[in-house]
């Protein structure tokens, strides 16, 4: 987990909500990306179609069958064929059984179809996460980022299982009834030259109000799961400061804004359904008006007008359920959208081709007249040069601000210096892998993390095939032993991912003891014994200098008593080194160092 970078850092840097609205898509080419998806299941996607045509023929025939049956009554001659009769309500039942029984295993296949395709699309999307650079995760809040994984890809799952094969077996239904209409009573027919370009003209006016009003739902709710998951993560420090009253309101406009962007979208999107109700009822009415006028004047049958009328329905009905799922659509969409934006934000910079891996390292560190900003209006790092024997304890001091964390971001190649050279054993880092650089460092932060599992398994996170003995080595060098002996299950007690149970200090001790087990060349110790006493700080310094020899240690430290006996201490201001040297030495210059070191003893 890399160091943050603070809210100043961020404070010029466009917001990223403006990203995502110019991030959107044409619908087109979101559904176009949807699809590709579900070709990938070509085969379960096939079996879908084929089960809902056969549901849907069967169901289709219904009408001509029970036309038929009419006519077989007998209503003008008055003579009834009851063999007919029973042979056509008898085929019409066993069809519409058919229909049902191949419905339910079509929806069963559209289910597994469904699920698969979230699947896939979520681990996507989990994976390119892992891809990102730090500076995504920085500029942006975690909710929201959770939000697009669960929240959004639902949505697009539940219409996926859903609207995607209703939408198709409209297509087939309206198809299918026009073609029997046709058959039938084509003079009728051109009732539906008024009612269905009045149906296309109204859905599309409606898609374009609708999908704004979805969009701005997604991204509210977003914001709100973002705002839920920074309060509860900080809910110690607000009762520490009574500030309830304010998060409780800051929640309350969160909610009341997530609130109405539903409620404004999803009216919207209901007005789809009456409206096209509406139509399909107009259509139904001049079918019956006409219907009757050509009974009348004995040119159309009873059953034939009972078959059309039937056939109307059918063609009418599915023209309005998709009116009703236009709003189910276009949320489906605004998620997409946002899935998609996801997908589509660039990865780390790829390592060169012939990149070669940093092996056999030594620990030999180099910062050649760096400089580097956030926000090219606010410069972080100026001219910065410095210079790490192998096995060296290097301690990085200064205001908050002054540009520490950055150094660490930069060696870690979390961020890419905009000027300068930073080489690690003569090799420009930028020039091997990122992996094998990384993998050269041993880090432990400020910040404590830990996952749910064992406390074994947490501090044999960063190495593989670990013995206990070698675990055990590690927490006693660390301090942590003895508190992890008197625990119920020892070193196989499970502890939840946030350390629940576990203070401060002791998730801090098992992160040391995680980063103790690591034999790399290089450290990294970014404020990383803030969280412990005096007393269990100066025994983690004394076991941490003798296992760490011949590592070269980079040591962010608010402490300055900590790091007197390290071999160059560089004191940071205003994102440059303006003192370097030994503790002695920058005592003796009466300069930044010595006021930084006289103002924490004389605060005491």
């Amino acid at each position: 987990m890399p160091p943050r970078m603070g809210r100043s850092d961020l404070s010029n840097i466009n917001n990223w909500q403006e990203g995502r609205r110019r991030a959107t898509q044409p619908m087109g080419k979101t559904f176009r990306r949807l699809w590709r998806y579900l070709g990938r299941e070509r085969k379960l996607l096939l079996l879908a179609l084929l089960l809902m045509f056969a549901s849907s023929a069967c169901a289709l025939v219904g009408p001509k069958l029970s036309g038929l049956a009419i006519d077989a009554i007998g209503l003008k001659s008055g003579e009834t064929d009851f063999d007919a009769v029973l042979y056509y309500a008898g085929l019409m039942a066993a069809l519409y059984a058919l229909s049902s029984l191949l419905s339910f295993l079509e929806n069963k296949v559209s289910l597994i179809l469904s699920r698969r395709v979230t699947y896939q699309l979520r681990k996507d999307v989990f994976n390119h996460l892992m891809t990102l650079p730090v500076r995504y995760f920085d500029e942006r809040q975690t909710g929201d980022i959770l939000s697009v994984i669960s929240y959004d890809i639902d949505t697009v799952n539940l219409s996926l299982s859903t609207d995607v094969i209703q939408i198709v077996t409209s297509i087939f239904t309206v198809v299918f009834s026009l073609v029997m209409m046709l058959t039938i009573l084509p003079q009728l027919v051109l009732v539906f030259c008024v009612t269905v370009p009045l149906s296309v003209l109204f859905t599309r006016f409606i898609t374009k109000k609708v999908r704004p009003l979805f969009r701005r739902r997604s991204q509210k709710l977003g914001e709100m799961n973002g705002y839920v998951e920074e309060m509860i993560q900080g809910q110690k420090t607000t009762r520490a400061y009574g500030r309830e009253a304010q998060v409780i309101d800051g929640f309350r406009a969160k909610n009341r804004a997530a609130t109405a962007a539903t409620v404004r979208a999803n009216a919207m999107g209901s007005t789809t359904g009456s409206g096209m109700g509406f139509i399909n009822n107009l259509s139904l009415t001049l079918v019956s008006v006409f219907g009757g006028l050509l009974y009348f004047a004995g040119a159309a049958k009873l059953g034939d007008i009972s078959a059309f009328v039937q056939y109307s329905r059918k063609f009418t009905g599915p023209i309005n359920e998709v009116g009703n799922i236009i709003g189910d659509l276009q949320s489906a969409f605004a998620a997409a959208e946002r899935v998609f934006a996801l997908l589509d934000e660039p990865s780390e910079p790829a390592d060169a081709p012939d990149a070669p891996a940093l092996d056999h390292v030594r620990g030999e560190v180099s910062l050649q007249n760096v400089n580097f900003s956030y926000d090219p209006k606010i410069p972080v790092i100026r001219d910065l040069s410095l210079h790490a024997e192998p096995g060296s304890l290097i301690a990085i001091v200064g205001p908050t601000g002054a540009g520490k964390t950055t150094i660490i971001n930069l060696l870690m190649r979390f961020y890419d210096a905009q000027a300068g050279r930073i080489l690690i054993d003569g090799s420009e880092i930028r020039s091997v892998t990122r992996e094998s650089l990384r993998g050269a460092f041993t880090m432990v932060l400020q910040d404590t993390w830990l996952f749910g599992g064992t406390i074994f398994e947490n501090i044999a996170y960063g190495k593989e095939n670990v013995t206990m003995e070698e675990v055990t080595a590690a927490a006693k060098a660390a301090g942590i032993h003895d508190f992890i002996r008197r625990l119920p299950q020892g070193y196989d007690t499970v502890i939840s991912g946030d350390g629940t149970g576990i203070s401060k200090g002791q998730k801090q001790m098992l992160t040391i003891a995680r980063a103790m087990l690591i034999r790399n060349k290089m450290l990294i110790l970014d404020e990383a014994t803030s969280n412990v006493d005096t007393q269990t700080e100066r025994r983690i310094q004394k076991a941490m200098r003798e296992l760490m020899k011949d590592r070269t240690c980079f040591v962010i430290a608010h402490r300055l008593s900590t790091i007197r006996h390290a071999d160059q201490i560089i004191v940071m201001e205003n994102g440059s080194v303006v003192e370097q040297g030994k503790h002695e030495e920058l005592i003796a210059k009466k300069g930044v160092y010595a006021r930084l070191y006289r103002s924490q003893f004389e605060s005491y």
